[in-house]
């Protein structure tokens, strides 16, 4: 079965969902959010999910699939899109991933395997019991012991990262030093082929988070957030902690004023961007396509078709 898949990936605001939708039409593809956000149900203004008008007709998948209630893993994450992504190649369609979270895409890409091991499993729960009893140190010594080169990359403040190793060990026998050399080492799952948008410079792609935030607002991100409120969710839920909804949980608790959420988020969404960057900095594959004051699609569009086009896509 043909493995080649097409990736639209960037910061945030660079118009990754046009882009994803115009190349989805133009190679026989179908969209898969990769999006750590967009998987919440009625999270659509904060997580910039797109709308049935902006999907074109295109079918997507990975949007709106999970209760805000529910906490997902990267593992949970990337089992559930790859059968969407198993699927659509099975129907001879192409798989546009589109998104920023580069962890989620890089591990749906590499068909990456995840360690066993969950926050409600009797492992873990017998390890937080151990570590109300003992203490970080005694658990951090015993981890030093089984996996040392895991133990020395951790510092005794990541009790939830010492806490996963041991987990991994006692349920497999493997450490996880162990488990992540040897799922490194396999072949990726799927052939990417790259398209990057971004911005020439970062002061353009700054000002665009502005007025996208100002957007957000003005289509009523508060008044999603007090649906959201409304609904049972709980303050502390995940979901509740992107960017976007965290702010405005305090301008509803009276601790912040409307004015300074959105510079609050504004600021957050840029630092957030540059983040992305960096991340996405490291992938070599990538063929960026970079915008000047604002994105020209149909150039880029063009852009992107010849490069696909010559990788043999079509």
């Amino acid at each position: 079965m043909d493995n080649r898949i097409i990736c639209v990936v960037g910061p945030t605001a660079t118009g990754k969902t046009k882009m994803g939708v115009a190349l989805a039409k133009r190679f026989g593809g179908e969209v898969v959010s990769v999006d750590s956000m967009q998987i919440y149900r009625g999270m659509t203004v904060g997580t910039a999910a797109p709308t049935p008008e902006e999907m074109e007709g295109v079918p997507h998948h990975m949007i709106a699939v999970a209760d805000p209630r529910e906490s997902w893993s990267v593992a949970g994450f990337t089992e559930q899109a790859d059968r969407c992504v198993q699927d659509i190649l099975r129907r001879g369609k192409r798989p546009v991933l589109v998104g920023g979270t580069g962890l989620y895409l890089d591990s749906l890409v590499a068909g990456r395997t995840f360690a066993p091991g969950s926050s409600g499993g009797e492992t873990r729960k017998a390890l937080q019991e151990e570590l109300s009893r003992r203490g970080v140190e005694a658990l951090y010594r015993e981890l030093a012991q089984v996996d040392p080169v895991c133990a020395a990359r951790l510092h005794l403040s990541d009790e939830k990262r010492i806490l996963r190793a041991l987990e991994v060990y006692r349920q497999t026998g493997e450490t996880i030093t162990e488990h992540d050399a040897r799922t490194r080492g396999l072949p990726p799952r799927y052939e990417a082929y790259y398209i990057g948008l971004s911005f020439r410079e970062r002061a353009d792609l700054y000002a665009r988070i502005d007025r996208r935030v100002d957007a957000m607002v003005d289509r009523g991100l508060l008044q999603e957030v007090e649906r959201l409120l409304q609904s049972g969710l709980p303050e502390d839920a995940t979901a509740l902690q992107a960017i976007g909804y965290k702010q405005f949980l305090a301008v509803r608790r009276g601790e912040a004023t409307a004015q300074e959420a959105v510079e609050e988020v504004k600021l957050r969404s840029r630092q957030y961007a540059k983040r992305q960057l960096t991340w996405l900095r490291r992938n070599e594959a990538i063929h960026w396509i970079l915008w000047e004051k604002e994105p020209n699609f149909p150039m880029g569009l063009q852009n992107a078709t010849e490069y696909l086009t010559a990788q043999g896509l079509g």
